[in-house]
């Protein structure tokens, strides 16, 4: 899956939906000043970022198997805990973080029971695990794939990944074991002023959208755009994106 890629092409192709989504997040999971808190599957540090504006940055720690995307937040938030990693084996000892929060994250886990077992593990009694994933129709990337659908109505999308239909995080937290599990949705609206902006980031290889473009051929790749741009617009338009979210406590 496409997420061995340059931090700032990941930024210009989901930073724009997950920076302001973030501090939805956080403040969702109550992170306070004074907690040691984890972000998982941190990508180049768009919720870490937040994480330190609420607490403070030698409390933070973050962790994702990309190495560029470890690098960006190694050099950029310098007093950050980084390490390299899967959500399935974190390199962390027990019941050492007041909160863990995965952003956009279990959907791509391995295993996502696992990856929140570790979450949980690694997260004091008392403690805060919360995660948020795209809702698979109303996400910020259900507009690409409504038009991958018009043309290739069988292609795969991300509907069916784990968190991504309203109660499936909850389920999974009271399966781990957590208790006290909230539910919510997270709704972030951006504009693109134009359909270029829009539409460019879909061709650096991020993720499962970037992969499927990749895919294509030169006539393939062609007619996707124009069905983008007829359902679309030209710009400004505006794409409003759905998370779902869940938060749960360390027994």
């Amino acid at each position: 899956m496409g997420f061995d890629v340059a931090a700032e092409r990941y930024a210009r192709f989901m930073g724009r939906y997950a920076e302001p989504l973030a501090p939805h997040f956080a403040d969702f999971a109550r992170v306070s000043m004074g907690q040691r808190v984890l972000d998982v599957g941190c990508g180049p540090g768009t919720l870490t970022r937040v994480l330190v504006t609420l607490t403070e940055a030698h409390l933070v720690a973050a962790v994702d198997p990309s190495p560029p995307f470890i690098e960006a937040v190694a050099r950029t938030l310098a007093r950050v805990d980084v390490h390299t990693g899967v959500a399935e084996a974190l390199p962390f000892d027990d019941n050492w973080f007041d909160a863990s929060l995965a952003q956009l994250v279990v959907h791509f886990m391995t295993d996502p029971e696992a990856g929140i077992n570790e979450m949980v593990r690694v997260t004091r009694p008392g403690g805060t695990v919360a995660a948020c994933v795209w809702d698979g129709d109303t996400g910020a990337v259900a507009p690409f794939w409504a038009c991958v659908h018009e043309i290739d109505p069988e292609a795969e999308d991300e509907a069916l990944l784990a968190g991504s239909r309203l109660g499936d995080l909850e389920k999974l937290f009271k399966k781990v074991g957590l208790r006290k599990v909230e539910p919510s949705g997270l709704v972030v609206r951006v504009t693109h002023p134009t359909f270029e902006d829009w539409w460019d980031p879909y061709t650096f290889g991020v993720g499962p959208a970037g992969d499927y473009v990749q895919s294509l051929d030169d006539a393939g790749r062609t007619a996707l755009e124009e069905v983008a741009r007829r359902r679309l617009g030209n710009g400004p338009f505006t794409v409003t994106a759905t998370a779902w979210a869940a938060r749960g406590t360390v027994a």
